[in-house]
């Protein structure tokens, strides 16, 4: 199969960010960039990206899509949300960190992310804020920079080792250049999110390449 017809496959079957799936209409604007935020969060933890999705729409469903309203509703509240999210394990400790996240955005930024980018000469110091939040370490900040890379285009191209890792089982290249060149922009993340699912899962790349 050849490298054209890989990446279209990769996207038509895999091409799903998790911004997408938590029911995140990404955009350059303070609340869907915060609901970004708390889902880098939510993944952060040892759990499932499908239960953090799911307890991210909850959060959203309850009403907590700026850090007003996270920052707002109790302790409590985030807890039960979560928790309809099947978010169970983990949830006491991150209902505490989401309000201490709400907290900081407020008080660093204004509610507004955008100045965190503005704040940030490059993609590492990029990085190296978003670890500043308690709960989200070097994993949760290249899942925040792969996503919003197609909004923030001087993030892009973003391609961490894990998504490298997901091309080359693909037969794609690693580099991030190269690998950018093989879609529109606006494409980026969602080939990049396909090449992680690719390193996650095997049955991923046996799909692609029509093994399965």
């Amino acid at each position: 199969m050849d490298i054209r017809t890989t990446t279209t496959t990769l996207l038509a079957r895999h091409g799903r960010t998790y911004a997408e799936e938590a029911g995140i209409t990404l955009r350059d604007k303070p609340s869907p960039l915060f609901q970004l935020l708390v889902l880098t969060l939510l993944l952060s933890a040892r759990i499932s990206a499908e239960i953090a999705t799911a307890a991210a729409k909850e959060l959203w469903d309850a009403g907590y899509r700026t850090p007003q309203k996270m920052r707002d509703a109790s302790w409590q509240d985030r807890v039960d949300a979560m928790g309809r999210g099947h978010y169970r394990r983990y949830d006491e400790s991150t209902a505490t960190m989401l309000g201490e996240l709400a907290e900081a955005v407020l008080d660093e930024y204004g509610g507004d992310l955008r100045r965190m980018r503005e704040q940030c000469d490059d993609v590492a110091a990029l990085e190296k804020t978003l670890q500043r939040f308690k709960g989200i370490g070097p994993t949760g900040a290249a899942i925040f920079c792969r996503e919003v890379q197609g909004i923030w285009t001087n993030v892009a191209p973003y391609v961490d080792d894990r998504a490298a890792e997901g091309a080359e089982q693909l037969g794609l290249p690693r580099d991030a250049q190269k690998l950018a060149a093989l879609v529109e922009e606006a494409d980026l993340p969602k080939l990049v999110a396909g090449c992680v699912r690719a390193a996650q899962n095997s049955d991923v790349v046996d799909d692609v390449r029509g093994k399965r």
